[in-house]
């Protein structure tokens, strides 16, 4: 904390690096400072607070995907893992270092924002906790001060029964083009409870709670996967950029959503 400070905001933090380094290489990011945090074993683990999940910062990408506590307690994020990046990157990035990165189409923050996952922050004053849904505040934009760095980070454990990833980049393991996460639990007569995020298609991860209250509302029957993929169409306003217009960012959101709900329905039981 001391080196930041002392660095009046010219400082980086090192974790992984596989997002600070091309940053350096493109002159993007020119730190006075740097400040390897490697040597904080204590920040690297995964472990079961009772209803929820906590990871330490420096908790390399590799560990969580290979989690069997984080395949058990958050499906989601363990199939969202095999999307992030390629294998040398998994094997150096932390989870601590992509949600401070807020990529707005990388797995991680999107994860932090479906589980309305909190994030503890030390600064000079102490710590503190905020949840993703304030953590992030637009593309490669956090809400951290400049002395200030996350250090674990809690995930609540929910309680459904059925959930998909889906994803769509250019290749395996670049950023996504487009990408939702769905999370369902179902009663006799419909869905009780639903958890719905997109990235790819906004300036942050998102988590559409008018869609997952009215996903609660419509009948599971032959119409629901278009009306699923209506619903969540609709409250995207994808950019456009060299990598897709925001038109085909918005059908293929449409379609992922389709076969998103469709793999979440046949997981019931």
């Amino acid at each position: 904390m001391e080196a930041l400070a002392a660095a009046n905001g010219e400082g980086k933090v090192l974790a992984g690096g596989q997002s600070l380094l091309p940053l350096l290489n493109f002159r993007m990011a020119r730190p006075t400072v740097l400040v390897d945090l490697n040597g904080i074993k204590d920040l690297s683990f995964i472990e079961l607070r009772g209803d929820s999940v906590a990871i330490g910062a420096l908790t390399r990408h590799r560990e969580i995907e290979h989690s069997p506590l984080i395949a058990s307690r958050l499906p989601v994020m363990s199939a969202a893992m095999r999307h992030v990046a390629h294998l040398a990157i998994r094997n150096r990035g932390t989870i601590g270092g992509s949600l401070s990165h807020a990529d707005p189409a990388a797995e991680l923050p999107m994860m932090a924002m479906l589980y309305g996952a909190s994030l503890t922050v030390q600064g000079p004053g102490g710590r503190r906790t905020l949840m993703a849904k304030d953590f992030f505040v637009d593309a490669l934009t956090n809400c951290l001060e400049p002395e200030d760095i996350v250090v674990e980070i809690e995930f609540p454990i929910l309680q459904h029964d059925g959930w998909a990833f889906e994803e769509v980049a250019r290749r395996f393991g670049d950023f996504a083009l487009a990408s939702i996460a769905i999370s369902i639990r179902r009663d006799k007569s419909g869905i009780e409870d639903a958890r719905v995020a997109v990235m790819g298609v906004a300036d942050t991860p998102l988590r559409l709670e008018n869609v997952e209250k009215q996903l609660c509302e419509i009948e599971v029957d032959s119409r629901m996967l278009d009306r699923f993929s209506e619903l969540v169409t609709s409250s995207v306003t994808p950019n456009s950029d060299l990598h897709a217009s925001a038109e085909y960012r918005k059908h293929l959101l449409g379609e992922l959503a389709k076969r998103a709900m469709r793999t979440a329905l046949a997981a019931k039981g």
